[in-house]
């Protein structure tokens, strides 16, 4: 299996993971009385398979593109931004006669 196939299955196990524990904490919580919807009702445990899965996808995503940008990290650790750069003056002629004829009044 290519090195490819198996960083995503990895990737979407993780973030599946990571979408299990997050509802555990959502129904554990009881965020917006969430736990009382879903014990109560007939169609709870569908609706707490349904959100897992769905947030399981958006998790599984995130975690893949974080681990696809994560890739060159390894090979290339050289600084990266703006940092602090020296700047030089260079001297430019200027013809003032120019300049100054642009800038008064007719």
């Amino acid at each position: 299996m290519p090195d490819l196939i198996k960083l995503y299955i990895r990737q979407v196990a993780i973030g599946f993971g990571i979408a299990a524990v997050f509802v555990a904490g959502l129904l554990y919580f009881n965020v917006m009385n969430l736990w009382y919807l879903v014990t109560h009702n007939d169609a709870g445990l569908m609706a707490v398979f349904l959100l897992w899965f769905m947030n399981g996808i958006v998790f599984a995503g995130v975690q893949f593109g974080y681990a696809i940008m994560q890739l060159g990290r390894e090979e290339d650790e050289t600084p990266r931004g703006p940092g602090l750069r020296d700047h030089v003056a260079i001297p430019v002629r200027v013809d003032d006669d120019k300049r100054i004829s642009r800038f008064r009044r007719k």
